[in-house]
This record gives C-alpha cells, structure tokens and sequence, in this order.
C-alpha cells in the first residue's frame, strides 16, 4: 500500500512544472507507465492525482488520445499559491509569538485565527486503514524510502506521509490529526532542538522523540560551484538569485535566526520570498536554473547532482504523544529504525549521521 498522499506530492509538481512553464500549454504529460516508473507507485495513485489536476482545470484526457495541459490556463490556477503564501505566514506569526514566550492566554486569538486558516487550506479528512500511521511535519528525503521500507516489513501497516513543516506538525499534534510529526525546530536560546517547542505546543503532555537522524544542511548550487558560493552572506551578492523555504519551517527558523544574528537585510536578498515547500523542490529548481543557490539537506542536492556547502548538521526527531507510543504500529517503526538495516538504508541516501538514529528522549 502506498502512502495515501503520494498523489497530493505528484499533484504538486506536476502543477509547479505547469505554472513556472516547465510543461508548455496543449503539451501531452507522460505516459501512464513512465509515471508509475517515476514515482514508484500504481497507476491507481497516478490516476487520482490527474483526476485532480483535471479538476483545478490545469489538464484535460481523451480516450485514446492521451492527457495534456490545456491550452489556456485558468486563472484561479495560482489560488493555491497564493493561500500557501497566507498560510506560511500566519505559521511565522505563530512561531515569533510563542518563541517570544507569550502565555497561551496571550495569543489564544490570534491562534484560533491562525488555526481557522490551516483548517480552511487543508485538504478534508481521508478514509484511512485501522494500522495506519498519519505523519504530518517537516520534509525530509528519507521518508518517501522509510514509509517503503516499513511497509514491506510489515505488510499489514503503512505510514501516510504529509508535509506542512515542522510547526505545522506540532499543531497538528496537538489538533489530534496526526499520530507522530517530523521537527528539527532549532531554539536559539538554548542552541537546541525541538524540545522546548515540545513543551510550548503540547504542554502538560508526555511525548517521545524518536531521533531519525542528524542532517547535513548548507547551500545548494550548480555542481562545481561557479561562482564560488560558501557562506551566507554570499546570498545577497548581485546576481545571485535564492530559493528558500516556507515561512514555519525548520530550515526557514535556522536561516532567519542566522541572518538576523548576522545582520543580513533579507531585502537585499534576490528571491527571499520565493518559496518551495520541501528540500526537494529547492534542489530541483537550482537545477532548472530558475536560482542560483538555495538552503538545503545534502540528500536533496545530491539526488539533483548539485554542489553543497556545510553549514550545521541539525537533528530531526519523529514526536509522538505518549497515548500513541504504545501503538503496534508505532512500535514497529521504532523497532525498524532501531535496526541495523534502516541506518544502513538512511546513510546511503547521503548527508546523514545516524549514530542516534532510533533512539528516544522524553519530554515531560
């Protein structure tokens, strides 16, 4: 069984290669079974995911004749662009007050507000099997290979994978749509991970951090990096054109905490506010060309053939409240990351140190 938001994933970049001019208006889109070959799921996955590209209005299908890009695209097209954009940065609101240390009294309004938001952009709730895990969080490349790997060790399980950042899967947490979340949430006062915004987001409750792995993260650029990119304050040199990420993400609240620290204008940095939603698409878009650099893991610019830059090994956490831990499905994905195989899996993917990968911390 698949993840059950693989389509949403296929749907998203079909239709980022659709609205940036990677797939021109009337052209066919690939084939049934080059799709499936891609993306390694069924034809079922890949049939869901035109059904909605086709109902946005971005594609059309005939019988016998293919599925293409229509010829003129509408322009409520970019509607979900534009409510990502809203949507990240109510998530930075968010993530400012509740870093600032204001009682939840304080921004109970604005959260209820913010939260109203999420509500209205998230998709309605699937039908999902009684054995699987709902994870919403932070991307990360190994996931897609985890979610795999779990499911075929234990057939009757699978893990449904849906990314949003890492704020966005301590809200969901604490929503009660999902049963674990992906965080790499650096606190600058502590120089720490995660657990501080544990305790902010989910107070009073017992919750496991199941360490997935240390993360190489540092600027992604053309391979043999031409124009001698390094540090961050390459980033605002003329012509130097950035692709970052959303506003709530973990990758976002390091580069933030670092520029201000360093007393870099984000103004006077090319394509600050142009962002992608995961790693992936940040290393993906340095190699159409359409930036010169972006902030990345190493996994992604490797997968793309990139160049890369070390900037700060950072950890990533699975959290899961302490009512889902004793979850036979939940143990089950511990146990295999716990095993020697998954770190042998994870450090082939490349950028990561998995000396802790399976391990557990509990915040109280």
């Amino acid at each position: 069984m698949e993840p059950s938001h693989l389509y949403q994933q296929i749907v998203e970049s079909i239709r980022d290669d659709i609205l940036s001019g990677a797939i021109k208006p009337g052209e066919a889109l690939p084939s049934m079974r080059k799709m499936t070959e891609k993306w390694n799921c069924t034809t079922g996955t890949i049939l869901r995911a035109y059904q909605e590209l086709a109902h946005q209005g971005l594609i059309i299908s005939h019988v016998g004749k293919g599925t293409k890009v229509v010829d003129s695209l509408p322009q409520q097209s970019r509607s979900p662009l534009h409510k990502a954009i809203l949507f990240n940065r109510t998530e930075a609101f968010l993530l400012e007050t509740i870093t600032a240390g204001y009682p939840p009294d304080e921004i109970e309004q604005s959260l209820r507000a913010a939260l109203d938001r999420w509500k209205a952009f998230s998709n309605a709730p699937e039908e999902r099997p009684a054995q699987a895990l709902r994870f919403i969080g932070s991307h990360d490349p190994s996931l897609a290979m985890i979610a795999a790997q779990y499911h075929q060790a234990n057939p009757e399980l699978t893990l449904q994978l849906s990314f949003s950042g890492s704020l966005g899967g301590l809200i969901a947490l604490a929503e009660k749509k999902a049963d674990l979340a992906g965080c790499h949430l650096w606190d600058e006062t502590t120089d720490t991970y995660n657990e501080s915004f544990v305790r902010k987001l989910l107070p009073g409750q017992k919750v496991a951090l199941l360490t997935l792995a240390h993360r190489r993260v540092g600027l992604i650029f053309e391979a043999g990096n031409p124009l001698g990119l390094g540090r961050l304050e390459d980033l605002a040199k003329p012509g130097i054109r950035f692709i970052n990420r959303q506003q709530g993400s973990g990758t976002r609240v390091w580069l933030d905490a670092q520029l201000h620290r360093m007393r870099i204008d984000t103004s006077n940095i090319a394509g600050y506010q142009d962002e992608k939603m995961t790693h992936s698409e940040v290393a993906r878009a340095v190699s159409k060309g359409q930036a010169e650099v972006g902030l990345g893991v190493e996994t992604a610019a490797l997968s793309f053939g990139l160049g890369f830059q070390l900037l700060a090994t950072e950890r990533y956490d699975l959290i899961i409240p302490a009512d889902k831990w004793e979850l036979d499905a939940v143990q089950a994905l511990r146990n295999w990351l716990a095993a020697p195989q998954a770190k042998t899996e994870i450090d082939n993917l490349g950028g990561y140190d998995t000396k802790e990968t399976g391990t557990v911390r509990w915040v109280f």
